[in-house]
């Protein structure tokens, strides 16, 4: 035994030594003596940059996410792809701009595309390292059975497979929908989701967490707590009805909040916050037509379904208790398509073999001090046009038609109101010294505008552009034969 364990020391000894002499055979986080991770992601929808306590939120309370920000780090540039739901999803599943993967828009119950089964989606990479990996909520990837989360590297899953107001009683255009299911693996367990059915939805896919941690405590896992809200229809449980002076949008934010508080509660008990990585977020902002079922930009302009600030940046919160110094901030540019590289950074799990647009943000994400963002520029796209390009403190926006809720009627009670158009022309902003985007200061400066533009360029010949009629060489197809250009098949009219 002696001589073994000599023998062990020498190999070891020489093993550190080559270390020193040569970076290249430094080891990877897998060969490291941490274990992975667990991962909690925690995804809402429309939710507003202005929605939480810690981002200002007034008429309601949100202690549990905002102990994340305490107890954390909260990103105050942190982005989407785009600000419609399928979209945005596609970009968090599988580190690439939506545009690369070909899901556009918000998928609807009769759409044939779907997430390509070539693509690698966070569950597929993490499930490789030997976590166990678990999804509750809405997909909004492919609704036929082929194309839900347990046939893109997710063990189980149970939610809606789409937007919770696809569905026969949406206010504008009920005929375009059937019921709604409710799923298990990929099978209907509820064909038709009632109104009362969507009351429990949110406690049921907090609880759906919590039963995954613990069936997995011995780790590692990976869960996607995708909440169908504050998307309207807004429901929330007899318990949060009323409680809020803010009406059901807030009562919805306190339920959402609690399920965050069973969940830290959670990992608490089985003694594994020091192992366990949560992160809070959403797919973008609010939908101000809903006026008081909506919620709020804060300082930002606009809101869903528009490529200003309101609509793309995200509140975005991470606690690691021991990893991640507590009441962190980070001011760098980020996003969504990170997460992907970043969990696989963390947990030593293989990249993609397809080209991904994310970068690892480890040192963003674990506050690293003088840590800059890996992005020189950063490509937002709505409806299959490039519409925004961000770099560094400057933002330029490029001609295209948007909306505003400026100057009308909001939506009362879960009706909405009517949007008026708003052209967009070849605008630059400063974001460290304008955030509302007020102020066009593109002719004062034309050198940044010639930049940035030509980077936009640069990314509609790699990945197409509809307003220019540019096919991208790097775009991939998605799941389905016979597609629309964008995503929705509904027969509706196009909507976020």
């Amino acid at each position: 035994m002696r001589t073994g364990a000599t023998r062990h020391q020498g190999v070891t000894i020489i093993h550190s030594l080559l270390l020193l002499a040569c970076p290249c055979l430094t080891p990877s986080r897998a060969e490291a003596a941490d274990p992975p991770p667990n991962i909690v992601l925690i995804f809402c929808d429309d939710l507003g940059y202005g929605d939480l306590g810690c981002t200002g939120a007034t008429g309601y309370a949100t202690p549990n996410i905002d102990r994340l920000a305490r107890e954390g780090v909260r990103f105050t540039d942190f982005y989407v792809s785009s600000a419609v739901c399928s979209a945005s999803r596609a970009a968090l599943m599988t580190g690439c701009y939506h545009e690369r993967v070909s899901i556009r828009g918000a998928l609807g119950p009769k759409a044939k595309v779907g997430l390509s089964h070539a693509e690698t989606t966070i569950a597929e990479m993490l499930k490789a390292r030997g976590y166990a990996t678990g999804m509750a909520g809405k997909w909004h990837l492919g609704c036929k059975p082929s194309q839900l989360p347990v046939h893109h590297g997710f063990d189980e899953y149970l939610g809606l497979p789409y937007s919770n107001d696809m569905w026969p009683h949406h206010p504008e255009a009920p005929r375009n929908y059937p019921d709604l299911p409710m799923i298990d693996g990929d099978r209907v367990v509820d064909p038709d989701v009632t109104a009362e059915d969507q009351e429990s939805l949110t406690g049921t896919y907090s609880r759906r967490a919590v039963d995954f941690i613990r069936k997995h405590k011995d780790g590692p896992f990976f869960f996607y707590l995708a909440h169908s809200m504050p998307h309207v229809p807004l429901f929330r449980s007899g318990a949060f009805a009323g409680r809020t002076s803010r009406g059901a949008f807030g009562d919805v934010l306190e339920e959402i909040d609690a399920g965050v508080g069973d969940i830290l509660r959670t990992l608490e008990e089985l003694e594994l916050d020091g192992r366990t990585l949560v992160i809070f977020t959403s797919d973008n902002g609010p939908w101000l037509s809903y006026g008081d079922h909506a919620g709020s930009a804060g300082p930002l302009r606009e809101g869903k379904g528009t490529s200003f600030e309101g609509g793309i940046r995200e509140p975005f919160l991470a606690r690691w208790p021991g990893r991640i110094p507590a009441g962190s901030t980070c001011r760098e540019v980020a996003a969504t398509i990170d997460l992907l590289p970043t969990f696989a950074a963390l947990a030593g799990a293989g990249l993609p073999g397809l080209p991904i647009d994310g970068r690892d943000i480890t040192p963003l994400l674990l506050a690293a001090p003088g840590a800059k963002s890996p992005h020189e520029a950063l490509f937002i796209w709505y409806d299959g046009s490039l519409q925004a390009v961000r770099g560094g403190d400057w933002k330029l926006l490029l001609p295209h038609d948007s909306r505003t809720m400026q100057g009308q009627a909001p939506g009362r009670g879960g009706v909405p109101g009517k949007y008026r158009k708003l052209p967009v022309g070849l605008e630059l902003y400063n974001l460290r010294d304008d955030l509302g985007e007020t102020t066009n200061v593109a002719p004062a400066h034309p050198d940044v505008v010639a930049r940035l533009k030509a980077r936009a360029d640069a990314m509609q010949h790699e990945l197409g552009d509809a307003s220019r009629k540019l096919k991208g060489r790097a775009v991939r197809p998605a799941d389905g034969e016979g597609a629309p250009a964008d995503g929705e098949t509904t027969g509706a009219k196009p909507r976020p």
